[in-house]
């Protein structure tokens, strides 16, 4: 096979090798996630299964001495000369490029929301950390321990005592 098709099939298959499929269903918490993973991984090896053998095939020769002997060298001669000047139009990608630019600027906010996420993250597992640890200590813990780590809360009853509240 050569030209576009085989492109696509080479394309195709050197993108099923470089999805790292099981690094993506580990990401997914629901069962709908789940499902939903699984049909596009299905979906997407049947795609890439039909390219591989619909065309990835090169089409037999025609026999033109057959059918000259059967039909007729005239006959034959007209449809060989039409079958020869049959041109396949070369696939052009118009789509590509008019979407590269909303695909890589979708990448960019995809990184920074990941960004955000990580920060986020580490601050949540800090929070819990302290959390843990106060749950730990809070039966042996007096007022004062507890108001040096939260000075906001020990003005804030000050506030109150002072302004009798």
């Amino acid at each position: 096979m050569s030209g576009p098709g085989k492109k696509v099939v080479d394309v195709a298959f050197k993108a099923s090798k470089n999805i790292d499929w099981e690094g993506m269903a580990k990401l997914l918490v629901s069962d709908e996630a789940r499902k939903e993973f699984a049909t596009l991984r299905r979906t997407f090896d049947e795609v890439n299964s039909t390219l591989q053998t619909k065309f990835s095939q090169e089409p037999e020769p025609i026999d033109w001495e057959y059918y000259r002997k059967g039909i007729g060298s005239r006959l034959v001669d007209m449809y060989k000369e039409a079958y020869e000047s049959v041109e396949i139009p070369k696939f052009v990608d118009t789509v590509t490029p008019q979407y590269k630019p909303k695909f890589d600027a979708l990448l960019v906010e995809l990184k920074e929301a990941e960004e955000k996420s990580l920060k986020e993250s580490e601050r949540l597992e800090k929070e819990i950390a302290e959390v843990q640890e106060l749950k730990q200590k809070i039966s042996t813990m007096t007022a004062d321990e507890y108001f040096e780590k939260h000075p906001e809360l020990k003005k804030k009853f000050d506030d109150e005592i002072r302004n009798d509240y």
